[in-house]
């Protein structure tokens, strides 16, 4: 029988053991930092309806489309199904499919793989995990849970230390405001976002020649926009250079004062001012967006790159719905943050093992023995796992200094006689004896003297 040929999928990653326990770890801060908040998961499937993932102008050429691999004769094996490609199209139709099921404002997390068909290339993939935090009101919604998301993500940057990041905020009706002023028509506007959106990718000049060639800004017009939007102020007196030019018209007027209630909101929630700033070169692309819209970067690590992004949005779900349902939220794409962040040595794995402890087997006539010695140590909440091959005492402890354990519990004759244990610290190198009822005692006081054991190994209950 001929062998497959394994070659890896590109674009779908997968993660050897030690990565994946880094992994589940940071998503678990991710997740505990959204219920914190008072945030409810929920889960939608991870397919939808073909006509509503493009009803808000997904990408058809980036949605992959479900099919079966036969079907019977006179069957079409396509179906009317595709998978979801991000978590706000499915979070608009599960609110306007239970509307009046939901109590508002309606607070979610959605923690998914969701899937694009787009080519793919480094930390750009085509199957990933999204984090998505929303709060999405019923005919309004109070401008202070914008100033609230920013709160949100800097409890979790902070707890996943990740090192010093600066949340960057702006509101889209100062910039649609400011360019309506130059002329600029309500048709181009989304181009124009979309352009100075990329500021950080492909620099000012850049910028300039794509204004003068795809709208009707001239170069010095162009450069206008450049000079304004590359503002560096801190934050209350970028807030005194925008009042002081409230006078450009109506909408500049209305962003400006939700941005400063959205600041002033931000400082309530207790983020430091070292770690947020109003910056007006933040645009957003999409074109759902309406008002405030944030994205979060590293400072020490700027090639990384925004780590996080999103915004106010005023209805989310007009394509499926005549009620008006506003929201504001923020997303973070899980697997490619993840991927920046060990590649550029911020998060490092460690074991490969989310048990602390191995129980070593010695003698296979003792292995009821053993196998009571792990689950005493499960009983006391230690993850433990027990080594029930046969192997020679040193190629187990080889075993246990791969995968990464902090301590082996090593029984041999001499010990069962002695209704003893030996506790082998594999940090350290130390061992030390103590009677089997002393074991788990003994396991604790070690594990809290290893220098690296910290939270990526839990004890349950402890």
């Amino acid at each position: 029988m001929a062998r497959t040929k394994l070659t890896p999928i590109s674009g779908f990653p997968e993660l050897l053991p030690e990565e994946q326990i880094l992994f589940v770890k940071m998503l678990d801060i991710i997740r505990k930092g959204y219920e914190l908040y008072g945030f409810s998961p929920i889960e939608t499937p991870a397919v939808e309806r073909k006509e509503v993932l493009t009803s808000k102008g997904g990408n058809e050429k980036e949605i992959y489309a479900l099919s079966r691999l036969a079907a019977e004769e006179g069957e079409d094996p396509n179906t009317e199904f595709a998978l979801h490609f991000d978590l706000t199209v499915p979070l608009a139709r599960y609110v306007a499919m239970h509307t009046n099921q939901l109590a508002f404002p309606f607070r979610r997390y959605q923690i998914q793989k969701v899937w694009r068909g787009e080519r793919p290339q480094a930390e750009r993939f085509r199957e990933f995990y999204q984090c998505d935090i929303d709060v999405i009101g019923r005919g309004s919604l109070s401008l202070l849970n914008d100033a609230e998301i920013p709160s949100i993500i800097y409890r979790i940057f902070r707890e996943m230390k990740i090192g010093p990041f600066v949340i960057k905020i702006n509101n889209r009706k100062i910039l649609q405001g400011y360019f309506q002023s130059l002329g600029i028509l309500t048709t181009q506007m989304d181009e124009v976002m979309r352009i100075i959106d990329k500021r950080e990718k492909i620099g000012t000049d850049a910028i300039v020649s794509e204004l003068t060639n795809n709208t009707d800004f001239d170069k010095t017009t162009a450069q206008q926009v450049v000079d304004f939007l590359g503002e560096e102020l801190k934050t209350d007196d970028m807030l005194t250079q925008l009042n002081s030019m409230l006078q450009i018209n109506d909408q500049f007027s209305q962003g400006v004062k939700e941005l400063a209630t959205v600041v002033e909101g931000i400082r309530d929630f207790g983020v430091p001012e070292d770690s947020f700033k109003i910056d007006l070169s933040i645009a957003r692309g999409l074109d759902y967006y309406t008002g405030t819209v944030y994205e979060t970067v590293l400072v020490d690590h700027p090639q990384v790159g925004s780590i996080c992004s999103g915004g106010r949005f005023d209805d989310l779900a007009s394509h499926f719905t005549d009620e008006k349902l506003p929201g504001v939220g923020i997303s973070i794409g899980f697997t490619r943050l993840m991927s920046r962040l060990m590649k550029a040595g911020i998060l490092k794995v460690g074991a490969a093992t989310v048990a602390p402890v191995l129980v070593t087997s010695m003698d296979e006539s003792r292995a009821s023995d053993y196998l009571r010695m792990g689950n005493e140590l499960r009983n006391a909440g230690i993850l433990t796992e027990v080594y029930l091959e046969k192997a020679r005492l040193g190629n187990q402890l080889k075993y246990a200094n791969k995968k990464g354990f902090k301590i082996a519990i090593i029984a041999g004759e001499n010990e069962f006689s002695e209704n003893s244990v030996q506790i082998k610290n594999l940090v350290e190198g130390e061992s030390v004896t103590c009677k089997i009822t002393e074991m788990v005692e003994k396991v604790k006081q070690s594990l809290s003297t290893i220098r690296d054991y910290t939270s990526d190994v839990q004890v349950f209950g402890l």
